[in-house]
């Protein structure tokens, strides 16, 4: 018996999982998505630390957006983590980058500039 396939179809049922540009793979822990592995094992040592009372006020991909002089959005970062430090006793936002693009580098330097705020990295 022949089965006739639409192109659609068959491009469907042939088609591999999309990859991820920097192959970075998804992992999920405590129900919550990373877009890396390295992501997701820095989360569970910060919820490692949170338990001890190192940090607290763990928050995930949270937006900051970038203002103008005059007021206008120019764009908005999401951090991959932020949180209080209480061994630094400061506030951090912290980002887990592979692989540092032109368009975080320019991130990174207006948070600085129009926030005040240091964005730090780690892979």
């Amino acid at each position: 018996m022949n089965v006739r396939l639409s192109s659609q179809e068959y491009r469907a049922q042939t088609a591999k999982p999309k990859r991820n540009k920097y192959g970075a793979k998804r992992t999920v822990i405590d129900g919550v998505l990373f877009d890396s592995k390295a992501e997701a094992t820095y989360y569970t040592a910060l919820k490692m630390r949170e338990k001890a009372g190192e940090v607290s006020a763990v928050e995930l991909q949270r937006p900051f957006s970038l203002l103008g002089p005059k007021g206008e959005l120019i764009c908005t970062y999401k951090a991959d983590f932020c949180f209080w430090d209480h061994k630094a006793d400061r506030f951090r936002v912290v980002d887990v980058k592979g692989v540092e693009t032109s368009v975080f580098k320019l991130k990174r330097k207006m948070m600085k500039v129009l926030l005040g705020i240091e964005v730090e990295t780690t892979k």
